[in-house]
This record gives C-alpha cells, sequence and structure tokens, in this order.
C-alpha cells in the first residue's frame, strides 16, 4: 500500500513540474504563437529601411515587402483559396493561392514556398514573375501598401489545406476568374483584384 502511494506521489509531482506539466507546454505553445511577425519596410527600390510589427505596418499605411502566389495546373487553371472565417480581416473571401509577407533574411522565393506549405500543405518549385507596388484601405480601418513580388508555380493535385488559414480550394479558369470578378467583386479581396489584374497582363504580353 505504502509503494502505491509513493508511486502516486512521484507521478504527481513528475506531471506538476512546470518543464512537464502539459497545461505548461500548451500555454508556450499559445504565446509563442501569439508573438507577432515583423515585416520588411522599403521603399520604391526594394531596398531594406527597417522591420515593424505586421498590425502597426496595416496600421500606419508603411510600404513593406510582400509577395503573391499563383499555382497553375496542366489545364491552365488557377489554384484559389477561400480564406477562413477566423481570420481578422477579410474573412471567406476568395483569393489567389497563397499571400504574405517575407522574413528577415529569407528570399522571396524561400517565403513563397514556406507559406505555401503552411497554407496549402504541398512545395512546388516557383518563380518570380515581377513586382510592383499597390496600396489599398480595407473596411477594418487597416491598409495594405505593399511592394508585392508575385510568384507562379505548377502542381496537378489536391492540397492538404490548414484549416486555421484556408477554409475551401477550388480551380478555375484564368478567364473564368476575371468574369468572375467582374460579376462578383464582392467574393475576393481587394489585394486580389488588384494583382489579378496585373498577373492577367503579365500573361498577355509574356510567354511562360
Amino acid at each position: 500500500m505504502f509503494s502505491l502511494i509513493k508511486r502516486s506521489l512521484n507521478f504527481s509531482q513528475t506531471l506538476y513540474r512546470p518543464k512537464n506539466n502539459f497545461f505548461f507546454r500548451i500555454f508556450g505553445k499559445l504565446k509563442k504563437s501569439m508573438k507577432e511577425e515583423n515585416v520588411i519596410l522599403v521603399n520604391k527600390n526594394d531596398e531594406q529601411i527597417g522591420l515593424m510589427p505586421k498590425m502597426e505596418a496595416h496600421e500606419k499605411a508603411v510600404l513593406h515587402r510582400a509577395f503573391s502566389v499563383f499555382v497553375l495546373n496542366d489545364k491552365n487553371e488557377i489554384m484559389l483559396q477561400q480564406r477562413a472565417s477566423n481570420k481578422y480581416h477579410s474573412p471567406l473571401l476568395w483569393t489567389n493561392t497563397c499571400c504574405s509577407h517575407q522574413r528577415a533574411g529569407e528570399t522571396n522565393i524561400e517565403a513563397g514556398k514556406r507559406r505555401l506549405y503552411e497554407e496549402m500543405g504541398f512545395k512546388t518549385d516557383l518563380k518570380e514573375l515581377f513586382h510592383f507596388i499597390y496600396k489599398a484601405p480595407f473596411d477594418n480601418g487597416l491598409t495594405e501598401h505593399e511592394l508585392d513580388h508575385v510568384m507562379i508555380g505548377y502542381y496537378n493535385d489536391a492540397p492538404n489545406i490548414n484549416p486555421e488559414e484556408v477554409e475551401d480550394w477550388k480551380w478555375m479558369p484564368i478567364e473564368a476568374v476575371k468574369t468572375d470578378i467582374q460579376n462578383h467583386p464582392d467574393l475576393y479581396t481587394i489585394w486580389f483584384k488588384i494583382i489579378f489584374d496585373q498577373f492577367y497582363h503579365f500573361l498577355e504580353e509574356h510567354t511562360l
């Protein structure tokens, strides 16, 4: 009986040691996930001039570096994603395959591949096509002011979407996307409408 009590006490002590405590580990992960990432502030020549927390950059409409990825299949269809319902802006709107911000010391291609895997769950080669600057205000008072590097990749299988980031996905022909944006603009993110227009005209003028 004494040995059973001793084993129980030892188990309890092990469970509640901070480094082994289940709740301590979960809180640590949550705290880490809540740490806000910095964006790279740039001038119009894409030269880095500093770092700033992402939310602050969007509140102040400061120009920062970003990227947008378009993944196509052999049918020349674009993989679109629908943003998750828990997003703090533009929830449940349709947009390009993925987009985000480069981290300090990360190349554009490295950033694109990283975020593509984080959101859509697959890896593929990417090629940068062009970059441009745009500014787009949101309804919630935030503003995207980005020097955006637009990339293209190819993939034919279904993605393995991250439900924290993506609600749904679909393949859609390029011409159908253009028509649907014209007919139903409220279904799409404000930046996608801007970036898609640039992407569409680039394809008209260049052979990939």
